[in-house]
C-alpha cells in the first residue's frame, strides 16, 4: 500500500467485518473483508483484525481507528446487547483496541458514522443541520445538529426506527409494536408485500416467492415491471418514510435528509413518493425547504468511510 498518513474504519456487521485505510480526502487506500465469526469473543475479533491492519499497512502511519457497530455507545465506547454477537451485555470495544494501539479510537452504531461519512465526505459536507437514514434489514438514523453528532443524555439519541407507526402494529425485534422499521426497511417491505398478496387477487410475480425467500431487490425488479403488489408496497413505504420523516423535521430542522443503504438504492422508485409524501405532512413552515437526497457515497463503501470519518474527528479534537 501507498505510504501515507491514514485513519482506519471499521464496520462490524453479524456475518462480515469491513476495514479499510482512508485518507482526509475520503479516498479508501486499501481494504479488506472478514468473516465476524458471531458466536467467538470479542476480543477474538480485535485480535483479528490487528493481524490484518499489520499485513496491509506496511509503514503507512495510523492516525486513528473508527468502528461502526450495533448498539455501540460513543459515550461509553462500549457495544451493549448487540444483535447476531455472542458478545453479552457489554463490551468495551475501545479499550480492547487501545490495547493494540496508542491512537485515538471511537465507536459509534452504524447509522452513526453513515451520518457522520455523509457529513465529511458526501452530499452534507458543508452542512450543519442534517438526518441520515441508513434503509437496511432495519432503519438507522443519525441526526447532526450544529455540525455535530447528537447523541443525547446516554448515548443512543437518534432512534427514529424505534419510533411508533402504529401502536397495535407490527411486532419488533425490539419488544415493542408498530415500529417504523417493520415497515419501513427491507424486511418490513416484504412483510408488506405478503399482506398485500393475502387481501386481494391480483396477479402478481410476487406470489411466486415464498415469504422466507423474499428479498427487497425482488421487489425491486417487479416494480420496474410494473407489478401492480410491488408497486404498492412502494408507495406504502413511501408514505409512512414520508410521515415520519416529516416529524423528524418538526424536532430539529434540518437542512437535509439523507437516504443510504440497500433499500435507497431502488432510486426514484421510492424517493419520488417519498418526496411527494414527505411535504404532504410537512408542517407548513418547513415546505419547500428540506432537501431529501439519495447518498452519493460509493455503493458498499459508506459505512467504513462513515467510520473513517468517525476516527478523523476524534484526531482533530486531540489537535485541539
Amino acid at each position: 500500500m501507498q505510504t501515507g498518513n491514514y485513519v482506519i474504519g471499521i464496520d462490524i456487521g453479524g456475518t462480515t467485518t469491513s476495514l479499510g485505510f482512508v485518507d482526509r480526502n475520503g479516498i479508501v487506500r486499501c481494504e479488506a473483508t472478514l468473516e465476524t465469526l458471531a458466536e467467538q469473543r470479542a476480543d477474538t475479533l480485535v485480535s483479528r483484525l490487528s493481524d490484518t491492519i499489520v499485513k496491509l499497512r506496511g509503514n503507512s502511519a495510523i492516525s486513528g481507528i473508527g468502528i461502526g457497530a450495533p448498539n455501540a455507545n460513543y459515550l461509553r465506547g462500549t457495544v451493549e446487547n448487540p444483535p447476531n454477537l455472542n458478545w453479552g451485555a457489554s463490551v468495551n470495544l475501545v479499550e480492547l483496541f487501545q490495547q493494540h494501539y496508542c491512537v485515538p479510537v471511537a465507536v459509534t452504531n452504524d447509522a452513526n458514522a453513515a451520518a457522520i461519512g455523509e457529513l465529511q465526505f458526501g452530499i452534507a459536507r458543508g452542512m450543519k443541520h442534517v438526518i441520515v437514514i441508513t434503509l437496511g434489514t432495519g432503519l438507522g438514523s443519525g441526526i447532526i445538529v450544529n455540525g455535530e453528532l447528537l447523541y443525547g443524555a446516554d448515548g443512543f439519541a437518534g432512534e427514529l426506527g424505534h419510533t411508533t407507526v402504529d401502536p397495535e402494529g407490527r411486532d419488533c425485534a425490539c419488544g415493542k409494536r408498530g415500529c417504523l422499521e417493520t415497515y419501513v426497511s427491507a424486511a418490513g417491505m416484504c412483510r408488506t408485500v405478503c399482506e398485500l398478496l393475502s387481501q386481494n387477487c391480483e396477479p402478481s410475480s410476487m406470489r411466486e416467492i415464498r415469504f422466507n425467500e423474499m428479498t427487497s431487490k425482488q421487489i425491486y425488479e417487479a416494480a420496474c415491471n410494473e407489478d401492480s403488489i410491488a408497486l404498492a408496497a412502494f408507495d406504502i413505504t413511501a408514505r409512512t418514510l414520508g410521515m415520519k420523516l416529516a416529524d423528524a423535521v418538526a424536532h430539529t430542522s434540518p437542512e437535509a435528509i439523507v437516504l443510504s443503504g440497500g433499500l435507497a438504492s431502488a432510486g426514484d422508485i421510492l424517493l419520488t413518493p417519498t418526496r411527494h409524501y414527505f411535504e404532504e405532512f410537512l408542517f407548513t413552515p418547513y415546505k419547500g425547504k428540506v432537501k431529501l437526497s439519495q447518498s452519493a457515497l460509493p455503493e458498499g463503501k459508506g459505512a467504513v468511510l462513515g467510520a473513517a470519518a468517525l476516527a478523523w474527528a476524534e484526531v482533530d479534537k486531540m489537535s485541539l
